[in-house]
């Protein structure tokens, strides 16, 4: 008999699914965009019912494409963009709507915490910040600011944790969520503490149960073998945080391997199993060991969400022709459109914090801007120039990692969103000054949780297999003089930030006082 595994993932902008065979070969893929909602300053947030309607449809059209019977699927995995929060009733029915990363409404939340917690406390746990906003911070709005809503949530859930309890009618969360969780979850122990939770006023009753990535949390219920058109009693693992997920698709499996991703955020991550956590980058259990190996992550809010911002604000003509072409999208037009722009964009330089930012600086306030911007600049120079503020963004990461003297394998693989630009991986090259390759068969965290579907229920004895799969279409090398121009303008891009930084709070202060009209 045929064996086949399903994977999910949730990110900030859309939901993919996959289907692969006990080969590793991918048979189908399935992708949907969903709507980001950002009606208030600060807030960023989805509608939670569309994460099982884009499951139950894209499932659907897997299993269309590659034809299968779903007798024969064998496993399920899923994954989501962390942090995130969805809150349900003991229906399992969304409690407003989902937060999603980009959220950072709870300013005051986490001021209370820097005075009654410490941040050294909550490092000495957790191992991350609480400026990312974790789980328990946004709870911690909740209890606040909607304490009605508050009384009613049973549990409080991940976005991948709301599909599996509608897939199993579990509550369930994986460790590489954890590190995620924030504030009272121990990231080392596998346990919230306590005393924290008592003061913070979370009851532990409202948290998920805890299970190792490749553990089996459920079977899919008939329920939900109906809605998603495929049968009852699947088994379901308990799952791995986004980038974990991409990551193993692309073969990261040993202490050193370095990937990128640019989805909707720019992520860059190095497996390791160092337990001296840095406070300025996120740290987080890798999924091919997540009882004892952990992952360190970079991770900035304007990696592919900035070329989708510009996309619906001045691309409209790209976006047209992208109709009539079926060869190219939108996103084909715009590299077009940027490589006319040299490196260095002509003296254009773009800050891309559009809704804050994360590792390093971690600036809540924080928000775009273009320097530089004069009339002999284009369009094609405003888009390069984002791009180029994305990688000196990541870049700026990449120093405080070496600095850490954190081990690097090269070449950097390049796996998700926008790195299946050319451009945007050149100037990465260019400007971290090291080999880099471009994952071909990339088809990125739903491949990586399919994968732990097979680990869990047998298929795979290893997560190995996904480093015999990986095959590189595009090896660079960086130009040495590119370098020195890029970390010339690299110097100019931090110490804007700097000029610019107390302006941004002091905007932030005029967008409370006289709102955001829509």
């Amino acid at each position: 008999m045929a064996k086949y595994l399903i994977g999910m993932d949730f990110g900030t902008g859309g939901g993919k699914t996959c289907i692969i065979d006990e080969n590793a070969d991918v048979l189908a893929y399935s992708f949907q965009e969903y709507p980001i909602y950002v009606d208030h300053p600060g807030w960023s947030e989805h509608d939670a019912e569309r994460y099982w309607k884009l499951a139950c449809e894209t499932i659907q059209d897997c299993v269309r494409k590659s034809g299968i019977d779903p007798k024969d699927v064998v496993g399920i995995g899923v994954s989501s963009a962390q942090p995130c929060l969805v809150m349900v009733d003991k229906e399992t029915n969304p409690i407003n709507r989902a937060y999603n990363l980009m959220d950072r409404r709870a300013t005051n939340e986490v001021q209370w915490l820097r005075d009654n917690i410490g941040t050294d406390k909550i490092f000495e746990v957790s191992g991350n910040r609480i400026e990312d906003h974790p789980t328990m911070v946004n709870l911690m709005w909740e209890k606040n600011n909607r304490p009605e809503d508050f009384g009613r949530i049973w549990k409080a859930l991940t976005i991948d944790g709301f599909v599996r309890l509608r897939m199993t009618g579990k509550a369930a969360m994986n460790y590489s969520t954890g590190g995620f969780w924030g504030i009272a979850y121990n990231i080392v122990k596998k346990e919230y503490d306590p005393e924290i939770m008592e003061r913070i006023g979370i009851p532990v009753e409202m948290m998920p149960d805890m299970y190792a990535c490749e553990e089996i949390v459920g079977e899919l219920t008939q329920k939900a073998a109906r809605e998603t058109g495929l049968v009852p009693g699947i088994p379901v693992c308990a799952g791995q945080v986004d980038c974990n997920a991409a990551w193993v698709g692309g073969g990261a499996t040993e202490p050193g391997d370095t990937q990128i991703n640019l989805g909707t955020g720019g992520i860059l991550g190095i497996v390791n199993n160092n337990l001296d956590f840095s406070d300025l980058l996120l740290n987080d259990p890798y999924t091919t060991n997540s009882c004892n190996d952990y992952i360190t992550i970079a991770a900035i809010v304007g990696g592919g969400q900035v070329l989708r911002f510009l996309r619906d604000s001045v691309c409209q003509l790209e976006t047209a022709a992208a109709r009539l072409t079926p060869n190219l999208d939108v996103y084909d037009y715009m590299n077009i459109e940027a490589e006319q722009a040299p490196a260095g964009c002509e003296g254009l330089v773009a800050l891309p914090y559009l809704m804050g930012e994360r590792t390093p600086l971690w600036d809540v306030y924080a928000r775009g801007a273009f320097f530089g911007l004069s009339l002999h600049h284009t369009k094609g120079h405003m888009i390069r120039a984002m791009m180029e503020g994305a990688a000196f963004a990541l870049y700026q990461n990449y120093e405080v990692m070496q600095y850490k003297g954190i081990k690097i394998n090269l070449p950097i693989v390049l796996n998700e969103g926008g790195a299946k630009s050319k451009l945007w991986r050149r100037i990465l090259t260019d400007l971290f000054n090291v080999p880099t390759a471009f994952l071909e068969n990339r088809v990125g965290a739903p491949f990586g949780d399919a994968i732990l579907a097979g680990v869990s229920v047998g298929v795979f004895k290893d997560f190995s297999i996904t480093k015999e799969k990986r095959k590189f279409s595009d090896y660079m090398e960086p130009d040495q003089k590119q370098h020195e121009l890029y970390m010339d303008y690299y110097g100019l891009f931090k110490k804007l930030y700097v000029h610019v930084k107390d302006d941004f709070h002091e905007m932030a202060a005029l967008v409370k006082k006289y709102g955001v009209t829509k």
